[in-house]
């Protein structure tokens, strides 16, 4: 196989699936992993994908950290809907933790209670939202309050989570990385997340499917920490596959 025919299926790979491996390749064109990475390089330069660990991606990979007024307007009909499912998820008398994040946020408005819940957050958008209703008691958490995401994040922060065991972690991420695991913007933030995971009895990600592929700047943890990823129609179904192999349960809305 020439390199022309080599390039024009990496393409198509991309194209259909939207990543494509540098040993899945190395197997099918029967070329040592050099050869793999001088294509990738190649077709990179010319702007047809962009190179990642172990691989490469039609999307560059990489997050920025946007402020939260302007995240809030991207994606809404797929966050809502992602929001509406997982508000279904709080029963009665519940104690949950809900981190930050515009598909956070979108749960908190979706929120319905029948009796008596508590909700952990360190957002305040998500606090103001649901101290509207009395059958929720709001606990905020303390510490330093950043402006682009509107939570609150640091140690204080971080040691208030060792006085609580909740149910269920709702988590907003900005990044999803089959190689790299779940990621945000802020290195702060990611521990904060980490912090909230270890109380948690249950971790639910809610991320729509733009934020697959993706990778930020902190890392909050890898998949074994994860039990279910609801998402929107948009998630490949390499991705998926990849994901329910890590024994993660995939709600597609």
């Amino acid at each position: 196989m020439g390199t022309v025919d080599r390039h024009q299926i990496i393409i198509e790979k991309i194209n259909k699936d939207g990543q494509v491996k540098v040993q899945d390749l190395c197997d099918e064109f029967d070329v040592s992993s050099v050869t793999v990475r001088k294509d990738l390089k190649f077709l990179e330069e010319k702007g047809l994908l962009y190179r990642m660990h172990g691989g490469a991606t039609h999307t560059n990979p990489y997050t920025t950290d946007r402020h939260v007024n302007e995240k809030e307007k991207i994606h809404l009909p797929e966050k809502m809907g992602i929001g509406e499912i997982a508000a279904k998820m709080v029963t009665a008398n519940d104690s949950i933790l809900i981190a930050s994040g515009t598909t956070v946020l979108s749960l908190a408005k979706n929120i319905k209670p029948l009796e008596n819940l508590t909700v952990i957050t360190p957002a305040l958008n998500v606090a103001l939202e649901l101290n509207q209703h009395k059958e929720i008691e709001v606990i905020q958490l303390g510490g330093i309050l950043r402006k682009r995401s509107s939570s609150v994040t640091g140690l204080y922060a971080e040691n208030n989570l060792s006085d609580f065991s909740c149910s269920k972690l709702f988590l907003g991420v900005d990044g999803i990385d089959l190689e790299f695991g779940l990621t945000t913007a802020n290195m702060m933030e990611a521990r904060l997340n980490r912090e909230m995971i270890k109380v948690s009895q249950k971790t639910i990600v809610l991320a729509d499917s733009t934020k697959f592929g993706k990778r930020g700047f902190g890392r909050i943890c890898g998949f074994d920490s994860i039990d279910e990823i609801i998402t929107d129609t948009g998630i490949s179904k390499f991705t998926r596959e990849a994901l329910e192999e890590h024994g993660i349960k995939i709600t597609i809305v």
